[in-house]
């Protein structure tokens, strides 16, 4: 058993990138937007596109960083639940981050699905990107699968029932991954 979810970027946002989050029946869940020529990447998501109540703030730690790190912070508490950093240089290759918890230890990591895939995205775009979520004992929690679309950019979070990280940090991830690594197409 797992949960379903779908972020679907809306295709008229020009200034912004805009978020649909949906759960498995379709039903809308949340709202993202990322304003665009901020120099430090500042994601807000949203209970509805109204946008009268934040849910979550994910915040670069610095304005460009080739190993960005960004917080995610629940922001009706407040609290950290973790942190998401990319791994620079390997992911020149394949697209690798690590997952850390709010004292920013890590307790995971995300992978694009192979290395020969990866590679071929580097040089043909139009393949989907997909991603693996692993535990810090190399259990899989999640999975992040993009489509096949030139127009409908959209990607599906697949969690585990015994997935063992904060699920609104799952989340995180799957928008960070349509926000940053979706630039590359």
């Amino acid at each position: 058993m797992s949960i379903e979810y779908t972020i679907r970027r809306r295709l008229l946002s020009f200034l912004h990138l805009s978020f649909d989050v949906t759960d498995e029946a379709g039903k809308p869940i949340g709202f993202c937007q990322q304003k665009a020529f901020k120099l430090k990447e500042d994601i807000r998501i949203y209970t509805d596109d109204s946008r009268q109540n934040e849910r979550l703030a994910i915040k670069a730690r610095q304005i460009i960083d080739f190993s960005a790190a960004y917080d995610v912070h629940d922001s009706t508490t407040g609290e950290k639940l973790g942190a998401l950093k990319r791994q620079g240089w390997k992911s020149l290759i394949r697209d690798s981050w690590i997952v850390m918890d709010a004292d920013d230890l890590e307790v995971g990591k995300i992978t694009e699905d192979s290395m020969l895939m990866a590679t071929l995205r580097r040089f043909f775009n139009f393949i989907p990107q997909s991603f693996h979520m692993l535990d810090q004992n190399d259990n899989e929690v999640a999975t992040f699968h993009g489509n096949f679309n030139p127009f409908v950019r959209k990607l599906t979070v697949d969690v585990q029932d015994d997935c063992t990280l904060p699920p609104l940090l799952v989340l995180s991830a799957g928008i960070l991954l349509m926000t940053i690594e979706g630039r590359q197409s």
